[in-house]
């Protein structure tokens, strides 16, 4: 056996303490520990050839001794640093020579094996190959990089891990306690923050700490050794002066360690670079595990940088793969430059929306509406019936519902104003405004009085019909990007994102009553500033409301009721706000000349008769446009859209209802009989008609 594995009192503490056995081996149970595949080999003596690779101080040399202790085969070292081919050479002679006397095998440990370079390694190949020699190599470096391929492939690698905390404490026990390799024979007494305060900096190398350790141990008193009654005490300050660090207050288990991972994540997000690069020394400095301030960090990419840089998770998830590969100390510049990076990147917590989308999944039971359902598997039923391809539409974008009925104008992610995400903050609102217009579009019927929200009488307007007609109607008042703009109406939600868009580099102006306010901050609460339109809340159609623009009022008016128009309001309020030469589009429901429910209900004749004079008598005003004078021109025209939908007998009830428009026009046993009637009806697929009357005004110069 080499003499490097003899040990005498003369050696350092850290020398005197390797551990004799696997029994003493502390730490890397992965691969020593009870059962694993090296433990099994050394115990019986069928060792193969192997690399351990790992930081210093984590037991390589230490396992090489171990395993020199256990076997019958010849145990020979060699440092890599030290020696070269000649001496590689003289190892094989002395291999062959102990084979041919004594039939066994030959155990070479090469320490720091990457030291060899090519011509080095190449050398001891062919003695590996034929199984003269059995290489137990140990280096600190990557061996699938800086160990021969070719010798690689004939070893098995074992990587050791940073020793833990918990490892180095009780390494620093056995040293104190031993009375024949360590200070057993002494009284020394150690405090709890010194001791601490070694193991944290001694950052997973035993051999670090118990040099520190040897150092206080035996410089505390006058002289070492001590008398036999003498008390040696090792407190903080001569731990500090032992490791060359001061101690930071710092308790990876307690307030100090919240503490001051809070200050550093919220410099961070408050972007100070100088304050984040103060804490993260000061927990580095402090023994803080690297990788746990790189979770944080990574936590903090998704919730405070968010999609305002969306680089900001590339750049920590690599600073964390970079510092597995390199650890410490150099690993300090990857906690360095994802600290800095997140820091100076642009902000955004647009990611929490996720946790609003949760309260109403935890809340709310929804189903996934027919046109988004799997059409592989239930194409028969209708399912994926009247789903639109994005990628078929221009800027592979259309406008279609995704969210379950009764969710449909939610809102669960406010982009950020910042970054990425901000330079599409104002598309996003645009698609979003087309999306929650259609949306209120479906639910309305010009026979009843409110829109509807129950899932049950939802309506499947296809959202390109509703966007073909919207672009027909509104290229007739030949929109330009500096005009100003006023909207307003019931119904005219459908045109807020198109005009917004056509009119950005003028004025848009919108009116809506004081309940609907809410729905509108939904299409614009994240628009700039300079794109956002003005929103107005007062009555529209009064007497007491004036232009709000300068330079004369509006040029263009774009007008939409979901019932019949009030001519008697609407005139005076255009003559008073639009400018001479202005445009005004002014749109209400044809329903006498779409498909009506007296068109779908199976009705007796004397019924069916009453019920088509009720709807006669609803829509008896409607499509009457005001007349061509000197003041004005109108000129009106027709348009209608069809598209499939289902019809339930609640729908129909729904309509017929005493408390709406349409049931109000017939007695009450006629609507009793009518009701009969529909309840016999099944669910029907319907081609339904939706007409509109478009008034376009144009106000004389």
């Amino acid at each position: 056996m080499s003499e490097i594995f003899e040990q005498t009192v003369d050696e350092p503490l850290a020398a005197r303490m390797r551990p004799r056995s696997l029994d003493e081996f502390v730490g890397q149970d992965h691969i020593v520990g009870p059962g694993r595949l090296l433990r099994r080999a050394i115990q019986i003596d069928q060792l193969g050839s192997l690399i351990l690779a790992g930081p210093p101080g984590t037991g390589k040399t230490t396992l090489a001794r171990v395993i020199a202790a256990g076997t019958r085969s010849q145990f020979v070292s060699l440092n890599a640093v030290l020696s070269g081919v000649k001496d590689i050479r003289e190892a094989i002679a002395a291999a062959r020579e102990f084979r041919d006397l004594k039939n066994r095998r030959t155990i070479l440990f090469v320490d720091e094996v990457h030291r060899w370079n090519k011509s080095q390694q190449d050398a001891l190949l062919p003695w590996v190959e034929n199984g003269l020699v059995i290489l137990v190599g140990a280096t600190t470096e990557n061996p699938f990089f800086e160990v021969n391929k070719a010798l690689l492939s004939r070893s098995r690698v074992f990587v050791l891990s940073s020793l833990t905390d918990d490892d180095l404490r009780t390494v620093a026990r056995r040293a104190i306690e031993d009375p024949s390799r360590g200070y057993g024979a002494y009284r020394v007494q150690i405090a709890p923050d010194a001791l601490d305060h070694l193991v944290r900096q001694a950052s997973g190398d035993a051999r670090t700490m118990l040099n520190a350790l040897e150092l206080a141990v035996e410089t505390s008193p006058v002289g070492f050794p001590p008398p036999s009654d003498a008390v040696i005490t090792v407190d903080l300050a001569t731990a500090e002066e032992s490791i060359q660090r001061r101690a930071v207050l710092y308790d990876k288990d307690g307030d100090a360690h919240f503490d001051v991972i809070s200050a550093f994540i919220k410099s961070v997000r408050g972007s100070d670079p100088d304050a984040a690069l103060f804490w993260l020394a000061r927990m580095v400095h402090s023994g803080e595990d690297p990788r746990y301030i790189l979770r944080r960090l990574l936590i903090l990419a998704s919730e405070d940088v968010g999609l305002a840089d969306p680089n900001g998770i590339v750049v920590a998830n690599a600073a964390a793969t970079a510092f597995d590969r390199v650890g410490m100390p150099e690993g300090q510049f990857h906690l360095t430059q994802a600290t800095l990076y997140l820091a100076l990147a642009p902000k955004s917590n647009s990611t929490l929306g996720y946790f609003d989308a949760l309260s109403h999944v935890q809340t709310q039971a929804a189903e996934v509406p027919n046109h988004l359902r799997d059409a592989n598997r239930d194409a028969e039923l209708g399912h994926g019936a009247g789903y639109l391809y994005p990628h078929a539409y221009q800027d592979h974008w259309v406008a279609q519902h995704y969210l379950p009925p009764g969710l449909d104008d939610s809102v669960f992610y406010q982009p950020g104003e910042l970054g990425w995400e901000g330079e599409r903050a104002p598309l996003l609102q645009l698609h979003r405004a087309e999306q929650l217009a259609a949306t209120r579009e479906q639910h309305v019927e010009a026979w009843a009085t409110a829109p509807r929200r129950s899932r049950l009488i939802r309506e499947e307007v296809p959202d390109q019909e509703l966007a073909a007609f919207r672009d027909r109607v509104l290229a007739r008042v030949d929109l330009r990007s500096h005009h100003r703009v006023v909207i307003g109406g019931d119904g005219a939600q459908l045109f807020y994102g198109a005009v917004v868009r056509e009119a950005h580099a003028g004025l848009v102006q919108i009116w809506v009553e004081p309940d609907a306010i809410g729905f509108v901050e939904h299409f614009f609460a994240k628009l700039a500033q300079v794109h956002a339109p003005e929103i107005v809340t007062t009555g529209m159609f009064t007497e007491a409301t004036a232009a709000r623009t300068q330079a004369g009022g509006f040029e263009r008016a774009v007008l939409r009721f979901h019932r019949s128009c009030n001519w008697d309001l609407v005139l005076p309020w255009l003559d008073r706000e639009l400018q001479r030469g202005g445009l005004a589009l002014v749109i209400e429901p044809a329903p006498s000349h779409g498909t009506r429910p007296s068109d779908v209900v199976p009705l007796p004749q004397e019924l069916a008769v009453k019920l088509k004079d009720a709807e006669a008598a609803l829509f008896a005003t409607a499509g009457v446009p005001p007349a061509t004078s000197e003041q004005r021109t109108v000129r009106t025209e027709l348009e209608s859209y069809t598209y499939d939908r289902t019809l339930l007998p609640q729908h129909l009830k729904a309509w017929l209802a005493p408390d709406q428009p349409l049931g109000a026009q017939l007695a009450d046993a006629d609507r009793t009989q009518i009701h009969e009637a529909i309840d016999q009806t099944e669910p029907q697929r319907v081609a339904w008609q939706r007409s509109q009357f478009t008034h376009l005004i144009h106000i004389e110069s």
